[in-house]
């Protein structure tokens, strides 16, 4: 394994996040910097890590907007995609109603159904109503089959369950860590990370999280602050280098740099029509950029905003019962520019936690990837310290 030296921190097994490594970032973070600043919101995970003929190094990220209780009311949303090599189930209803009503999950490629299933049986235990009515969970996915023996069922729906079991508010685990396990990023061992930014406007305060799985972009292309940290990387990157997908694949067969994908996930309590949201989605690659992507053509780039405010209105069931007309408060146009901002910022830093968090993992095949060298970082920014 590659050997970088190890702080304090490192040594004591404390999660170290980009900020810790000297990055400057602009905006202003939440308390805990995630997307668990959005009042409510909960996160949680199961991680899938086993050896033996089929190697697992996979899971399930599970996201709760308005929290276990409030788990079948709708929230207003909207849908961005960069690159379409991806899937995010329920995105047609999504686009034709601007909202959905049922949590979030996060995996590998091949484990969408298992997990589409594992929040259909969460939801019908313990939200029977909603569940009765109608369901389309909402399922993102990102390619782990380097590390992780993507064909071999290692995810099934209870894994799912029991990430939103498991959802909780505070801090969020980030790096090697449910659907994030097996991921790659930029060359370098991937994976979930978070970040948030405080709105100030007037005298309202408002919160925006994002909460990404980074499996995207080649080594050469990683910028951190606008430094090239990948190009002059002195840790090896045998997913280019190593001509494994050749093995696997046949002669001639070469693995794409920059192949992989990146599910997003924005939310925000700030009150937002279905217009607004998907307008703060689109603006998750300006930070994906900031970090150095230019987005492969085999890569799913697919981003996910929702609003937890309105709780109660855009109709909590698949029902001609109730209202004839709701009423929705929503951010005035006019002042939509600094959510754009928190966007941006909390975007680019989420990547670059989860680069800071991974770790060092040997997968599927003696699979090898290798995080970003924290010692290099360090020493990139140790002079505007």
């Amino acid at each position: 394994m590659f050997e970088d030296s190890l702080s304090a921190d490192e040594q004591a097994g404390i999660a170290i996040r980009a900020r810790d490594l000297g990055v400057p970032f602009d905006g202003e973070p939440g308390r805990w910097n995630a997307i668990t600043d959005v009042p409510g919101l909960e996160v949680g995970f199961s991680t899938i890590v086993s050896d033996g003929p089929a190697p697992a190094r996979t899971g399930v990220t599970a996201i709760l907007p308005r929290g276990r209780e409030h788990a079948g009311l709708p929230c207003a949303a909207g849908v961005a995609v960069l690159n379409g090599n991806g899937e995010l189930t329920g995105r047609s209803w999504i686009e034709e109603s601007g909202q959905f009503q049922t949590p979030i999950g996060i995996t590998n490629s091949h484990s969408v159904g298992a997990v589409h299933s594992g929040i259909d049986r969460w939801m019908a235990e313990h939200h029977p109503g909603s569940a009765a009515a109608w369901m389309l969970p909402v399922v993102g996915e990102t390619w782990d089959g380097y590390l992780n023996s993507i064909n071999a069922e290692h995810v099934r729906p209870e894994h799912a369950t029991a990430a939103l079991d498991a959802a909780s508010g505070g801090p969020v685990a980030e790096g090697n860590v449910g659907g994030g396990t097996g991921m790659n990023c930029y060359g370098f061992k991937g994976g979930t990370g978070t970040a948030s930014r405080v709105v100030r406007i007037c005298d309202r305060r408002w919160t925006v999280g994002v909460l990404l799985q980074a499996n995207f972009g080649s080594r050469s292309e990683l910028r951190v602050a606008g430094r090239p940290l990948g190009r002059d990387s002195q840790a090896p990157n045998p997913m280019e280098t190593s001509g494994w997908f050749e093995r696997e694949a046949g002669p001639g067969a070469r693995a794409v740099a920059g192949a992989g994908s990146v599910i997003a996930i924005v939310a925000t309590d700030a009150p937002l029509l279905p217009d607004q949201c998907a307008a703060l989605a689109r603006r998750v690659p300006l930070g994906l950029a900031r970090t150095g992507t230019t987005g492969s053509h085999f890569s799913g780039d697919i981003f996910l905003a929702f609003s937890t405010a309105n709780a109660g209105a855009l109709g909590s069931r698949m029902s001609t019962e109730g209202p004839d007309v709701e009423h929705l408060s929503h951010l005035a146009w006019g002042r939509i520019d600094p959510f754009y901002t928190a966007v941006v910022e909390a975007t680019e830093e989420a990547v670059l936690n989860a680069l800071a968090a991974a770790e060092d993992t040997v997968g599927r095949d003696g699979h090898e990837s290798f995080a970003l060298p924290h010692d290099e970082v360090r020493a990139a920014f140790a002079a505007s310290a």
